[in-house]
């Protein structure tokens, strides 16, 4: 198999159709530590195997997150390592970073030599995760992408796992969710129900005698869902079929970030495409470590535009105009539920984040409109 190593700059025209343990990042990072050598000034390959269909292709998206990104891909290649077997292809998009981790990744590419099956995209602009990952999956063949995020490593043995998984399912399961870890191997929730308004009156709440009343509408579930009841999973890492991806189209480049995975299950489970758990698959995500949102939320303080932008397109065209009034009205109804129960000592502490009451409200007039992408 012919391998390639190039640096590209792509025009987006063309395109269009933390904080983690120390020793674990010194196993797949120290040996990535090199001098900086800058970047060429065009397209330089040394070889292109861009007419190759590989078993898999990996898309990575970095946005100031060299040193994560180096480590993640570390692991990536060092579990292709152990399956010779599994032609595949590593391609991380620098999503217009500017901090100089572009160059730090370029010449980090460069000095794994010809030999390493990575290549480097240069995103013009901070295209946000859908456009991104659109991005790195236009910019090779593959049977099976996987989408991985630049703040995840890989367990030994996940691309065997994972793809033995896909060939061994039916042909409609398109997409596939491996066991997403923290780093002392317990398992995060990430297969999920599909948000709806009574999702969100359960959320305002944050009462318990809600939550079971509506069991079966809360999004993140106490326990692993059966595959048949999976409504979306996270795409910290996710792997896609290429037959499904053709059939249902790229990631929808609307959302900036936050809520594009969901749509995109949503999209594909709509079209007759499946979704399975794999829990012999495993990785560890250093949640929060590519994104702020989080961190944000866990301080109750205001969540970036983007992302109830996101959360109005999502609601639109999951249930129309009225579901997504139906959604804002429900969390009112919750808060007031759980307002009345602190008012008589029954409730507890749980506040929303900052000026989330207006927030929801984003977008409400155009909800296809403005994504809030950004901006430094």
């Amino acid at each position: 198999m012919r391998r390639v190593l190039e640096i590209e700059h792509i025009n987006p025209k063309i395109l269009r159709a933390a904080g983690h343990p120390l020793l674990l990042y010194l196993k797949y990072a120290m040996a990535s530590i090199i001098a900086f050598k800058g970047l060429p000034r065009k397209s330089e390959t040394l070889l292109t195997d861009s007419e190759i269909t590989f078993d898999l292709v990996v898309s990575i998206i970095n946005y100031r997150t060299a040193e994560l990104t180096q480590a993640c891909v570390a692991s990536v290649l060092e579990d292709l390592e152990q399956t010779p077997q599994i032609t595949a292809h590593v391609v991380v998009v620098d999503n217009a970073s500017g901090d100089g981790s572009a160059e730090a990744l370029g010449a980090w590419v460069q000095e794994l030599g010809p030999q390493a099956p990575v290549s480097l995209v240069l995103s013009p602009e901070n295209s946000g995760f859908s456009g991104g990952h659109n991005q790195g999956i236009a910019a090779r063949k593959g049977r099976h992408y996987l989408v991985l995020n630049s703040d995840a490593v890989l367990r030994p043995g996940f691309c065997n796992a994972i793809l033995t998984a896909a060939a061994a399912a039916p042909p409609k399961i398109g997409l596939f969710a491996p066991r997403i870890e923290y780093d002392d191997g317990s398992q995060q929730i990430s297969c999920f129900r599909i948000p709806s308004p009574a999702s969100e009156g359960v959320r305002a709440a944050a009462t318990g005698v809600v939550s079971r009343l509506l069991k079966s509408r809360v999004v993140a579930p106490a326990a692993q869902l059966p595959d048949e009841q999976i409504g979306w999973a996270s795409f910290a890492c996710i792997l896609l079929r290429a037959e499904m991806i053709e059939a249902v189209g790229p990631m929808d480049e609307g959302y900036f970030l936050y809520f594009e995975d969901t749509e995109y299950c949503l999209r594909a489970r709509r079209a007759g495409w499946g979704i399975s758990y794999v829990s012999t698959a495993r990785i560890v995500h250093f949640r929060g470590g590519s994104a702020p949102v989080k961190g944000l939320a866990k301080a109750r303080k205001q969540l970036p535009a983007y992302y109830y932008a996101s959360r109005t397109r999502l609601f639109y065209q999951a249930y129309g105009r009225s579901g997504l009034l139906a959604a804002n009205m429900a969390w009112y109804l919750g808060r007031a539920i759980a307002l009345s129960r602190r008012l008589i000592g029954r409730g507890n502490d749980y506040r929303p984040v900052a000026h989330e009451a207006r927030d929801i409200w984003t977008n409400f007039n155009n909800p296809l409109g403005d994504r809030h992408a950004a901006k430094d």
